[in-house]
């Protein structure tokens, strides 16, 4: 058998063309690799449009996340978040009552500035020569009074959110205003699974590379040599994005085990034999468990959060009703007797409905202030961050696939065809310069 295999060797080293053909191996696999990393990075990059137009039609590229953010946005928004709950139990876990008393104590504090500059950015004179121990009254009686109207109106809006802001229309209109953050949640959810893709497509680039070699045997013709990598080129990217979301479910099979991996060097150990156990499941849906801690974390501080859900409240498509909330609860402090009377008397009926109008309106302004702060929002966000994750886990796999899946499957033939492109154009280089 030896004898029969060294004769074998010999005379393939007897060949004009045996360095041609071994090199097939390994440029297969880089080339594999090469090109599948170019893809994964049109994925992705760049994120504004980069070429030129002739009259209406682009001539260049855009990431596809960045280019269609919207619609994968709002596919995730309607297989995943809506499934994981709704935006009047998220703000119900940030804890209104707390709320209210943070932003109200925030707030307090500038009350009286607040009255002071609504009232000198109009009526300067008059409340110049208001006497002090009037603007006192004013200025105690809202004192008085906010504490109360705040929590009643936190607790109006937090029960009324389902109305005031759709969830899907704030999340898209998010993601397109800021594509790096799509960008970015897809990077941080799924980095390992695209990792994996860019690695293992080497091996699958060898194992075609060892075919191609058998055939170039039995069919020593110069056209399979880009042939045949036009067709691994577009194999090898389908089966790399076919192994992140495939098979589904789990499948355990056993297997004599003799070694085990470790976190460094030197990679693998031998242990004693033993049958091991081995879950062939797609890269992507075997961590579902670690993803639902990183899902969650993006989407707790950075696309539902307390001030995402205010903002578009308050400036949102719905933002005549969260308006005509707010009035009503502000109007309890300016119709009291005491600030009515004197307004009205001192301004007239028609200036004091106006003033009104402006008090809602930087009652606005000066309560998205708290809401906006980081520290704040990070607060909110470990309130509501393990209940997101523990429903994350509980998805059903294909619930937990439309986490990432939309990311690939938006022109994801672009992405199988340019594997064939690249691999037919490295091809005839590898033609040319190793066969001829």
């Amino acid at each position: 058998m030896f004898d029969y295999i060294s004769q074998l060797w010999h005379e393939f080293w007897l060949r004009p063309d045996h360095l041609a053909v071994l090199s097939i191996v390994p440029v297969t696999a880089f080339v594999t690799w090469a090109h599948v990393w170019m893809a994964l990075k049109m994925v992705f990059y760049p994120i504004k449009f980069w070429g030129f137009h002739i009259g209406r039609f682009p001539v260049g590229w855009q990431g596809i996340v960045p280019r269609k953010a919207g619609r994968i946005s709002g596919i995730i928004t309607d297989n995943t978040l809506k499934k994981i709950g709704s935006l009047s139990e998220f703000l119900e876990a940030m804890d209104p009552e707390e709320m209210a008393t943070i932003i109200g104590k925030q707030v307090d504090a500038q009350l009286e500035d607040l009255i002071d500059e609504v009232m000198y950015e109009r009526y300067a004179v008059v409340w110049n020569n208001m006497p002090y121990s009037i603007k006192r009254r004013i200025y105690d009686q809202a004192h008085k009074q906010f504490p109360t109207v705040l929590h009643d109106l936190v607790t109006e809006l937090t029960s009324n959110v389902e109305s005031l802001v759709d969830m899907r229309e704030m999340v898209v209109s998010q993601m397109e205003n800021d594509r790096r953050l799509m960008v970015r949640m897809f990077l941080k959810v799924g980095q390992k699974e695209i990792d994996f893709i860019w690695h293992i497509s080497a091996l699958i680039g060898c194992a075609f590379g060892l075919v191609q070699m058998l055939v170039w045997f039995l069919v020593p013709w110069h056209w399979t040599v880009p042939f045949w990598a036009s067709v691994w080129g577009l194999l090898t990217n389908w089966i790399a994005i076919w192994m992140v979301f495939n098979p589904m479910y789990p499948h355990y099979v056993r297997y004599p085990q003799f070694f085990r991996r470790t976190q460094g060097f030197p990679w693998i150990v031998p242990i004693m034999p033993r049958i091991g156990r081995y879950n062939i499941q797609g890269a992507f849906m075997k961590r579902q468990e670690e993803v639902s801690d990183v899902f969650a974390k993006v989407v707790t501080e950075e696309l539902i959060t307390l001030k995402t859900i205010m903002t578009e409240m308050m400036y949102g498509h719905y933002k005549d009703k969260t308006r005509r909330i707010v009035k009503k609860h502000v109007n309890q402090i300016t119709d009291t007797p005491l600030v009515r009377t004197t307004l009205q008397l001192s301004l007239g009926v028609k200036e004091y409905a106006k003033l009104k109008t402006d008090l809602i309106d930087r009652s606005i302004e000066i309560t998205m202030v708290p809401v906006c702060d980081p520290a704040f929002n990070a607060s909110r966000a470990r309130k509501i961050f393990q209940m997101f994750r523990d429903r994350i886990r509980d998805l059903t796999p294909h619930e937990f696939q439309n986490l990432l899946r939309p990311a690939f499957k938006e022109d994801e033939w672009i992405l199988i065809v340019l594997g064939g492109v690249t691999g037919f154009i490295a091809g005839t280089i590898h033609l040319f310069v190793a066969f001829l």
